[in-house]
């Protein structure tokens, strides 16, 4: 894979950081508090800011989490892995649960050390129940928390489901390993080079004012958030279809 200097430098750069927080390095702990939201059934949040239509069928589970405003950064760190372990509170369980972010906790017009948990500036995790009640107890409401980003573990390779019309194609680009949330995304057509997406809202990348790349198989070039780059060349085959997902290649 041929990349920029620039985009080299960036990557090599950016990784020993990022490893140095998955792995716990002094100093990779920070404070925040943690709410959840929910019913004990699962099921009863799929969806959300992201853009996932299910994060059962995608592959998120049960351990994900909307993120505060400051934390979400506009839905840059969609897909993004976080451990977090209850701290100084007598409501606190033993050890720690792993989480991916799915959505956003919005801020409201509460005061935010009063219901407005989720109001800027403050880093909070809004909990699917399931993954809240795996470090602290149903009756403490909200705890003091402490955070670290990690490295996202997946199965398989990073899917592109295809939404759109002819005329516009979006991508939901999900089961992103390592770092999980994503920088850039480029896709390329068998009679085209390489087109920058935009992010149209989460982990959902847009395309518009191109000619149609319909009947072309389509190539992806993603950049995670810690400035690493993988190409799956040709994933959706000419004969792709709105609707299907394709299955590339994984960090």
């Amino acid at each position: 894979m041929r990349c920029s200097t620039v985009e080299a430098a960036v990557a090599l750069m950016a990784v020993p950081l990022f490893i140095a927080a998955a792995s716990g390095a002094a100093g990779g702990w920070e404070p925040a508090h943690a709410t959840f939201y929910g019913h004990p059934d699962p099921n009863e949040s799929q969806k959300g800011a992201c853009a996932y239509d299910n994060v059962f069928t995608q592959g998120y589970g049960t351990m994900t989490t909307a993120l505060s405003t400051v934390l979400f950064n506009g839905g840059a760190t969609c897909g993004a892995c976080y451990e977090i372990r209850c701290s100084n509170s007598p409501w606190c369980l033993p050890g720690s649960v792993t989480v991916t972010g799915t959505n956003l906790c919005p801020p409201s017009n509460k005061p935010s050390n009063n219901g407005g948990w989720c109001n800027p500036p403050l880093r909070h995790f809004d909990l699917n129940k399931p993954a809240f009640l795996k470090i602290g107890q149903f009756k403490a409401g909200i705890v003091p928390v402490e955070f670290r980003r990690v490295t996202c573990v997946k199965s398989g390779g990073i899917k592109f489901e295809m939404k759109g019309h002819k005329f516009w194609i979006a991508v939901l680009v999900y089961n992103v390993g390592g770092a999980g949330d994503l920088r850039a995304v480029a896709v390329k057509g068998t009679r085209t080079g390489w087109i920058a997406m935009k992010r149209n809202w989460g982990a959902q990348w847009l395309v518009e004012g191109q000619p149609s790349l319909v009947g072309q198989a389509l190539s992806f070039l993603v950049t995670a958030g810690d400035g690493r780059t993988v190409q799956s060349d040709e994933v959706a085959p000419a004969s792709w279809q709105f609707g299907r997902t394709y299955e590339g290649k994984q960090f």
